[in-house]
């Protein structure tokens, strides 16, 4: 099947598109003024620190302190302190949670499985105001600070180096056995003293100059970070990772990928570097894309990433699934979209949950949702179905960067889902709240703000006030207060017996209203709100 990045990059963004046999099957969005922060290191500072939560507060010079759990901080954070003493000699130090970085996710994940409890039982004491080097492993969702890590990881094409792990990881993904066993030997042979590496699924088939040279790269990158940090007061950032779209050619430019397309000659310029820097040999995939047809309308992208902004999704056999954001969790429905004979309904409800199955991963992969999922399958009486559903999901997932985890299918036909959550997912990247809903989808009905403004009027005048007023509301709800023979603005004036004013504001929100003291020109409104 035919593997394709297209990246199509204005002014105002980047937005890169994998297909796989033209199907969209991944989406990255690269905004400038909301570059990616994930990779990043900080020299920080020990703001607060709680042991009720297991958790540390770090200033990293952003608008939320940046959260650091006692599980994210690494073993050998007194050799990591060694850093800030001028004397020390320069050492080749990294080490890595790399939990965005799909190569290192099972490796490195399995091992902190066993080790977190350790490390929660174990924590080397941090202090307020204590300097401390961390790197953001999860992006600021919701008003919430960046996660951050003190195991530093800085990755490469072809492997990631661990400071002071002393331990070398082969990604999952490479399955013959030969071919671990040569890489784990390349590795041992090229490691630095005192670190740690992870060869990653890129480095398969890879010569050891290749390998090493990645590795010669990364070790020097960790040597300008130090003398960063030792020429830095905190907070401050040491290092800026790459950006949205080179990172992805970085992580996800491999041998099956057959063409790299891209619409702005800067950028085109800026990846053929990359690509010729780190793999010559495929340099000649990367493509400048020239037509006057815009690139993501060409390969019919533009069309399927519409598909992403809505809660509907077709299934092919003519279901759907329905997916829904709350703050909680996302929520996802499956519906088979018409009736089927009761001696059928067990098999075509298979086949509509299998079929549901597979879109569902593709749009968690696509929409990038992270956090609880709950998906509600059409209920199937047998057992052995139910087990199919849940082996197709583990099936799908396989293809995933992301961790995942599950729960089998329960007797109501509820399935538990859990996602890595790194990043804003699509919806919250390319949209913001409604400003006149905040996000909720529903506005108050305009008799239910006449109501309140009818609540208001009673308690000014139960304060015995008489000073004239004006009452400021949006065009619409002016509208409807005119409306009709006695309107309800004019039943307002004679029933509260005071000179009272009405005006029209585009700028004031249909959902709110303002009373303002005709003489004085002060906005009174809070002043009697109940």
């Amino acid at each position: 099947m035919s593997k394709e990045i297209i990246i199509n990059s204005t002014s105002s963004q980047t937005r890169v598109a994998i297909t796989e046999g033209n199907k969209l099957v991944d989406f990255f969005i690269d905004h400038p003024e909301k570059r990616r922060m994930v990779g990043n290191i900080y020299l920080g500072k020990v703001a607060r620190v709680l042991p009720g939560i297991r958790a540390a507060f770090i200033d990293i010079g952003q608008k939320h302190d940046a959260f650091l759990h006692f599980s994210d901080i690494g073993d050998k954070l007194d050799d990591m302190r060694e850093i800030f003493d001028e004397d020390d000699d320069e050492s080749d130090f990294d080490d890595d949670d790399h939990s965005n970085d799909p190569d290192t996710q099972q490796t490195h994940g399995d091992r902190r499985k066993n080790s977190d409890d350790d490390k929660i039982r174990n924590v080397p004491k941090l202090h307020k105001n204590e300097e401390i080097i961390v790197q953001i492993i999860k992006e600021p969702v919701k008003g919430k600070g960046v996660r951050v890590t003190s195991s530093i990881s800085i990755p490469g094409r072809f492997c990631v180096l661990l400071p002071f792990d002393n331990k070398i990881g082969i990604s999952k993904k490479v399955i013959d056995y030969r071919e671990r066993r040569r890489l784990r030997k390349i590795a041992r042979e090229i490691i630095p003293n005192n670190c740690g590496l992870i060869v990653r699924t890129a480095a398969k088939d890879q010569l050891e100059e290749a390998v090493a040279g990645d590795l010669k790269f990364l070790v020097s990158t960790w040597n300008d970070i130090q003398n960063t940090i030792k020429n830095s007061s905190p907070p401050s950032l040491v290092h800026e990772d790459l950006s949205t779209t080179v990172s992805v050619i970085r992580d996800l430019f491999t041998p099956d990928v057959s063409k790299i397309f891209i619409d702005s000659k800067k950028m085109f310029k800026e990846i053929r570097d990359y690509v010729q820097f780190i793999q010559p040999e495929y340099a000649n995939r990367v493509e400048y894309y020239k037509s006057a047809t815009p690139i993501f309308e060409e390969f019919n992208i533009e069309e399927q990433i519409k598909g992403l902004l809505g809660r509907r999704v077709p299934l092919p056999s003519g279901g759907h699934i329905v997916i829904e954001h709350t703050e909680a969790m996302v929520v996802i429905d499956v519906n088979s979209g018409r009736y089927a004979a009761k001696k059928d309904q067990e098999l075509n409800s298979l086949k509509t949950d299998l079929e549901a199955s597979r879109e569902i991963v593709r749009q968690l992969r696509l929409r990038d949702i992270g956090g609880l999922i709950v998906v509600d399958f059409i209920d199937l009486e047998d057992e052995k179905n139910r087990k199919k559903i849940y082996d197709e999901l583990r099936k799908e997932f396989k293809k995933d960067r992301a961790k995942i985890a599950m729960l089998p299918m329960t007797e109501f036909g509820l399935m538990q889902i859990t996602r890595e959550r790194v990043r804003e997912n699509i919806l919250q990247s390319m949209h913001e709240p409604c400003p006149y809903c905040n996000g909720t989808g529903l506005v108050t009905k305009k008799s239910n703000l006449i109501h309140e403004i009818e609540e208001w009027l009673k308690r000014y005048k139960q304060d015995k006030r008489s000073a004239p007023l004006t009452l400021r509301v949006h065009p619409s709800l002016g509208s409807e207060l005119r409306k009709g023979k006695i309107s309800f603005f004019t039943k307002m004036r004679f029933r509260f017996v005071f000179r009272l004013k009405l005006e029209e504001d585009e700028k004031i929100g249909i959902q709110s209203f303002q009373f303002i003291e005709t003489r004085s020109g002060d906005d009174i409104t809070n002043n009697f709100t109940q």
